[in-house]
């Protein structure tokens, strides 16, 4: 889960601001957490307490108003009704990092994602996205190596991953569907060497950066078996009190480890 926070903190002044290079500062001063951050760790206070994600996405956007919400996203919070809006958005992909730790087989992994993302992005690409990414995460963990997860997110969800990023790099920008998202993101972590590498890549496709970076730093964590201590120490700087607090709970709980137990 800090994987997704750092790629979120450490992409979000690039977002409009692309660079389309791996060399970077990669804590700047004025980093941020962003929608990305808030929603995630969201999604994990459902996972530890049973409040209902719906309920918890509503109180933690109007915790944090200045988050950067999606236009469709901000009208459902401010809506009386829990109804979903048949959102595609790779806002599905980006908060769902949690779901991949949480739980204990595949099956179990992809269904509660499934829920959790169909309470606003019930679109069929909405949940293919927050699914393959939950699910890329969870192999990983497992210690899939990079080929098998591969493979299984292009069979399973059709997406195409064989495109490298020096084919991608050049024309790529912004796009907030998870179709658009998704398959460079997992591009960005197959082509990593560590997790820092992953983040890189994904910053220096350009587009959409904090939340490309969030959906990479969140397979690549699992893959790479952590951040390292330096990159945890200063996502946790950039967060306040009570999002720091959700967040080490998570991981102390669901990410201490890898393995067939998960941790």
């Amino acid at each position: 889960m800090i994987g997704a926070l750092a790629g979120d903190i450490i992409g979000s002044v690039y977002e409009w601001n692309n660079i389309k290079t791996k060399e970077f500062p990669l804590f700047r001063e004025d980093c941020f957490f962003t929608d990305d951050s808030i929603l995630t760790v969201a999604l994990a206070d459902t996972i530890l307490t049973g409040t209902p994600y719906a309920e918890n996405l509503k109180k933690f956007a109007r915790l944090y108003p200045g988050g950067g919400y999606g236009t469709s996203f901000t009208v459902w919070v401010g809506s009386g009704g829990d109804r979903p809006y048949q959102s595609w958005g790779n806002g599905a992909a980006m908060r769902i990092s949690p779901a991949g730790w949480a739980y204990r087989d595949l099956e179990t992994v992809l269904e509660k994602s499934k829920e959790f993302t169909a309470v606003t992005h019930d679109h069929p690409e909405g949940i293919k996205g927050g699914q393959a990414t939950a699910a890329a995460v969870f192999l990983a963990r497992r210690g899939e190596p990079k080929a098998a997860i591969r493979e299984y997110v292009e069979k399973e969800f059709g997406y195409d991953l064989s495109r490298p990023l020096d084919e991608i790099r050049p024309d790529y920008a912004f796009d907030e569907s998870c179709r658009g998202t998704v398959p460079p993101a997992l591009r960005a972590f197959l082509e990593a060497e560590d997790f820092e590498d992953a983040i890189r890549n994904a910053v220096s496709l350009g587009g959409d950066t904090d939340t490309l970076a969030c959906i990479t730093g969140a397979v690549a964590e699992a893959f790479f078996g952590g951040t390292g201590k330096a990159i945890e120490e200063k996502v946790y700087s950039f967060l306040d009190g009570r999002l720091a607090g959700i967040t080490r709970e998570f991981t102390a709980r669901y990410c201490s480890g890898r393995g067939p137990d998960g941790g």
